[in-house]
């Protein structure tokens, strides 16, 4: 078999859907079978793969120097050129955004990660808002298999989108190659608490901020806290907040972390909080919870199902409630070191093999095409 997938979201700054992209692709080389061959398709004017892709074994990189918003443009209006002709010949085109690739005879596959462009397309920008909403519909019913992330997911997609369960492919995600097997790291002194995640109306940073503010007034020597992730212009209001008492000195923005020094970036924090108003699957809270880190998550979207008695469940539109949470773990390190402890337990469950063999045994089940002429 013959899968392409679109690595074009792991082109440059690998977020979410990215990492999701890179990590799977990398399990699907490493669990190849002999009659199997991946393709990773990118695409862009000006960010070229990096080279070892090529190194990987069973995959073959087709690298089209066409930019991503024109070829989207005429994939999700126009639905052409199929992929057949900027790749050559394969038997299953995965695309990681809920539209599917066009093709000419291939069986298409689409991922969803949320539904919350759907849900919520105030919160959604440039072709998400243009082209989503109006298209997931149609191109869920003719996907021939629709990859979710976790069960919350999927349970949206069936309700929702109307797709039986049979067409319906769960690859949660598993811990990423940074990190390898769940390891715990020594408490760090002073330490601080830490978000990552990009800064964007979804992940609810007003809320966290809110709950900072009051946990400055009463807990003393409290430690700083950092936000780790892109920034979109909403956020403007959230970085106007940081310069001015009483967050000024006491909240820190950082930016980006490129895979490189993210390690560094858990290991030095004493909790992680993640106040989403809702996740399709919530990788920072894994990732965290592989190192040793205790969370704190909002209760919505697929968070509990992510982080099950390791972490603590708080409701998104509770300040208060969120910051009794993350005061409860900063002064008792006996139930900080308890959360880490199963936060081990818990991420241990989760692996891009697995999510890799399920996709490729759901895709072995299709429909044998004809032969490629």
């Amino acid at each position: 078999m013959n899968l392409l997938l679109d690595y074009r979201p792991a082109l440059t700054r690998r977020t979410g859907v990215g990492e999701y992209a890179h990590e799977l692709a990398a399990a699907l080389s490493r669990t190849a079978r002999p009659e199997d061959h991946l393709t990773l398709f990118t695409s862009s004017w000006r960010d070229r793969p990096d080279p070892a892709l090529g190194d990987w074994p069973a995959v073959t990189v087709v690298d089209r120097r066409v930019p991503v918003r024109l070829l989207n443009w005429a994939w999700h209006r126009r639905q052409w050129p199929p992929i057949e002709w900027l790749s050559g010949p394969v038997d299953v085109a995965v695309s990681m955004h809920p539209l599917a690739l066009p093709t000419r005879a291939a069986h298409r596959v689409i991922t969803i990660h949320d539904l919350d462009f759907l849900r919520h397309p105030e919160r959604t920008t440039a072709e998400i808002r243009r082209d989503y909403s109006g298209l997931v519909r149609d191109h869920a019913k003719q996907a021939a298999l629709v990859v979710v992330n976790s069960a919350d997911t999927a349970r949206a997609v069936q309700v929702e989108l109307q797709v039986p369960s049979d067409r319906i492919v769960l690859c949660r995600p598993g811990l990423p190659g940074w990190i390898g097997q769940p390891a715990a790291r020594p408490e760090p002194v002073p330490g601080y608490v830490l978000f990552v995640g990009t800064l964007e109306p979804r992940k609810n940073i007003g809320t966290l901020l809110d709950a900072w503010t009051l946990l400055v007034k009463r807990v003393p020597n409290l430690p700083k806290l950092r936000l780790a992730g892109a920034a979109r212009p909403e956020a403007g209001t959230w970085l106007a907040r940081l310069q001015v008492p009483p967050l000024a000195g006491r909240v820190e923005y950082a930016g980006y972390i490129p895979d490189a020094s993210r390690r560094a970036v858990y290991t030095g924090a004493r909790l992680l909080v993640l106040p989403s108003w809702h996740e399709g699957f919530g990788l920072p809270a894994l990732e965290a919870m592989a190192l040793g880190v205790p969370v704190v998550v909002s209760n919505r979207g697929a968070l509990p199902e992510v982080v099950g008695d390791a972490g603590l469940l708080v409701s998104p539109d509770d300040a208060r409630g969120l910051a009794a949470a993350i005061e409860s773990v900063l002064r008792d390190p006996l139930k900080a070191s308890a959360m880490s402890a199963r936060g081990l337990v818990q991420a241990a469950g989760f692996t891009w093999d697995a999510a890799a063999v399920r996709l490729r045994d759901a895709c072995s089940r299709l429909p044998a095409l004809p032969a490629h002429t």
